[in-house]
């Protein structure tokens, strides 16, 4: 599965457009992390737990979106992109989104 942020892929033509596609995850931050976090919050710095829960997120919500683009018969994904939220005060949400297409080399 190619993935990129760009419309197109240098050097491959887009064949056909399968659809919108997602790769969705809620995390929820344990309690020891948010304790940790908070202490870390009062002298300044990185959050290391909480960057790692991140990263670890990233991965697998673009790990779920080939899963989908693989199921609607992709091979790769054009125009990819992550927007995360807060879900309540303890999860977060991370989204990858794109378009799902079959590209062939030109």
């Amino acid at each position: 599965m190619i993935i990129v942020t760009t419309e197109n892929v240098p050097g491959y033509k887009v064949k056909e457009v399968k659809g919108e596609v997602f790769g969705l995850i809620v995390r929820s931050r344990g309690l020891g992390g948010n304790i940790m976090a908070g202490l870390k919050s009062l002298v300044g710095g990185e959050i290391h737990q909480y960057t790692s829960l991140l990263e670890d997120t990233r991965k697998q919500a673009v790990e779920r979106l080939t899963a989908n683009a693989t199921d609607m018969g992709a091979n790769a994904i054009v125009m990819m992109r992550f927007d995360s939220s807060e879900v309540g005060e303890t999860m977060s949400e991370v989204v990858a989104y794109g378009t799902a297409v079959v590209i062939e080399k030109e």
